[in-house]
């Protein structure tokens, strides 16, 4: 497979960094993951931390070296991580459950297969425009939704964090919301993003990010861009950009390889 890769993170203004993220591949599918974790006094790096390491180590059971069914494996995967938060020791007084969102996408036979659960986005980049952006799992983006606020309302809203969905949490009110597969061309962008990421900028300022730089480049910037105008109040912001096609790096190897983000 061709493709670059680029994964970064940057704890903002928090005293905690609870975004986690990470990739994983073999000669024939690509494994791409992030989860934000919610609530400090809950912990929501433990279930940031616990999706990551689900997919990674399911990833690698099962790809041998490409996945049988890949929209059941991220549903099952997205599932069984949910189970394992659900099995944390946790402190009733506290709340409940640490909580994360998680997005993750495969990339198999040139087809892009998702599924996600939160705030935390993927979008397909395509041509110079935004292709693909999954939907929110938020109060606000309903509210969007059902005409009440704009989509630029919204990116400021003081509620736009309160998420509907996540795996964890207080209750159990986890479900993955899968897609369609996609079949990916030469030079298509795929970024995965937490909120701290995404939430500064438009769709259009992704767009000419990626197609004006390489990857690598274009993350580094987009991150340090978002924590200047969140100066003082700035979430953690944490991406993990690719770019597909023949142009891109070749990446052969003789079994399965997972890079899981450091985080500081």
């Amino acid at each position: 497979m061709n493709f670059s890769i680029h994964q970064a993170s940057n704890i903002g203004n928090r005293r905690f960094n609870q975004d986690r993220a990470a990739y994983a591949y073999t000669n024939e599918a690509l494994l791409l993951v992030l989860a934000d974790g919610m609530g400090g006094h809950l912990h929501g790096e433990l279930a940031a931390g616990l999706s990551i390491e689900t997919f990674v180590e399911s990833f690698g059971r099962h790809a041998q070296p490409r996945i049988t069914d890949p929209d059941q494996f991220i549903l099952e995967t997205m599932r069984y991580a949910h189970e394992r938060i659900m099995k944390l020791p946790h402190d009733k007084e506290m709340g409940g459950f640490p909580g994360t969102t998680c997005v993750a996408v495969l990339i198999q036979d040139g087809k892009m297969h998702w599924g996600h659960a939160g705030d935390s986005r993927l979008y397909l980049l395509r041509d110079g425009a935004v292709l693909l952006r999954t939907s929110d799992h938020s109060v606000v983006q309903k509210w969007v939704e059902s005409g009440q606020i704009t989509a630029e309302e919204a990116r400021t809203h003081p509620q736009r964090n309160h998420i509907t969905n996540c795996l964890g949490g207080i209750e159990d009110v986890f479900y993955m919301e899968p897609g369609e597969p996609i079949a990916l061309r030469s030079g298509d962008v795929l970024l995965l993003g937490s909120d701290g990421l995404w939430g500064p900028f438009t769709d259009r300022e992704l767009v000419e990010a990626f197609f004006a730089l390489p990857v690598a480049e274009a993350l580094n910037k987009l991150v340090g861009l978002a924590l200047q105008r969140e100066e003082g109040h700035s979430d953690n912001v944490t991406g993990v950009a690719v770019r597909w096609g023949s142009g891109e790096a070749a990446h052969n190897t003789d079994e399965a390889v997972s890079r899981v983000l450091e985080i500081a």
